[in-house]
């Protein structure tokens, strides 16, 4: 197997993030408690422009503590779009609730306002938006039919760190949205993720929930079935680094995506553009094959030649666990038979742009 000369994703630690670990490790605040997590979760919501923000340990647990701390249960449903990562749909789930799957626009890739209205019943007591691959869904939108339908609106912005919609940060329109802080994402604490909103009583419930339902003003007294939820101070160390560089890293993931636009902008292909008013962050820069059967001859082809790559999200109406009924998503699953994600990390250089591009071109050519 060749080795990897391009990755798909690679985090920069190169800041401040060995000398914050290592003040944790030398006060001996390695755990749940100590000056970053709080110093972490004051400056993330000053970043986003949110009034709180409560850490937890992973992204996937901050979309199931954002959902507990809205009390959405069995006999509820959640709208979600199909094409999104495995993780918003397991969340509601875990709540007992149903997610109801929608189709996504062709356009933006986002979650299709106009699919939502058609899935709307007496139970729906949410919608999911999943700003994917950091571009932001149609928030006008949702925000009209969620208050004329009375639900709530999750955003999950585990890949949008960086992304606005009418120059607000998403996270920062619906009752409750998460963030993730994994390895691959744009800024990260190696595992860790972020509940954020304007409504204080929420975010006290999900504060509540995510340290064992121990009550506020009595020791070792639990009052609620809680959950081990918390972000360790090494984690929020490795954040508060990686935040203060983060406007580097976006605008270094925006060059990328630009380089790829101009590079194969000759090809059979559409790379992800970004939507009328709003900053895709690009989280991800991915590609749109006009062919869906040279998908996988090309990741082939760029994986030979030390390329990394990735599909996009299968449905996750088509897994086992999920396709209990015969359903069909169109535009989703079109989407996500011919779409690729390409290397993206702030460290890349422009001669490894380049050099991808030359084999996504050279692939191209030996076809003709």
């Amino acid at each position: 197997m060749t080795n990897i000369k391009v990755p798909i994703y690679k985090p920069d630690l190169t800041g401040n993030e060995m000398k914050y670990v290592s003040e944790c490790i030398n006060s001996s605040w390695i755990s749940s408690r100590g000056k970053f997590v709080s110093e972490f979760e004051k400056s993330f919501s000053n970043a986003v422009k949110v009034e709180h923000a409560t850490s937890v340990c992973n992204g996937t647990v901050a979309l199931h503590l954002a959902l507990v701390a809205l009390g959405i249960g069995p006999g509820d449903e959640v709208i979600v779009p199909t094409l999104t990562y495995i993780a918003s749909v397991n969340a509601i789930v875990y709540c007992g609730a149903k997610p109801i799957f929608v189709d996504s626009s062709s356009e933006t890739w986002q979650i299709d306002p106009d699919s939502v209205i058609d899935k709307i019943t007496p139970n729906t007591k949410a919608i999911m938006a999943v700003h994917l691959y950091g571009q932001a869904c149609d928030m006008d939108a949702l925000l009209n039919i969620a208050k004329k339908h009375k639900l709530f609106l999750v955003e999950d912005c585990a890949e949008a760190f960086g992304t606005y919609y009418k120059n607000k940060h998403v996270g920062t329109f619906g009752n409750i949205s998460t963030f993730s802080f994994f390895g691959n994402k744009t800024i990260t604490t190696g595992e860790g993720g972020m509940v954020v909103s304007n409504d204080k009583t929420l975010i006290e419930r999900a504060r509540h929930f995510k340290g064992q339902g121990l009550a506020e003003h009595r020791q070792y007294w639990h009052d609620v079935v809680g959950y081990n939820y918390r972000m360790t101070n090494i984690q929020a160390a490795i954040g508060l680094a990686q935040l203060e560089r983060s406007a580097n890293f976006i605008s270094r993931k925006r060059e990328i995506a630009d380089l790829y636009k101009n590079l194969l902008s000759s090809l059979p292909l559409d790379v992800h553009r970004e939507a009328l008013q709003t900053v895709h962050s690009y989280w991800m820069t991915s590609i749109l094959l006009e062919d869906p059967n040279l998908r996988e001859p090309l990741r082939e082809k760029l994986s030979s030649a030390g390329i990394e790559t990735r599909p996009l999200f299968y449905p996750v109406h088509t897994m086992p666990m999920y396709a209990k009924s015969y359903e069909r998503f169109p535009v989703a699953e079109s989407l996500a038979w011919r779409g690729i994600n390409l290397p993206s990390y702030p460290g890349l250089s422009n001669e490894q742009v380049d050099y991808v591009c030359q084999k996504i071109n050279s692939f191209f050519k030996d076809l003709n």
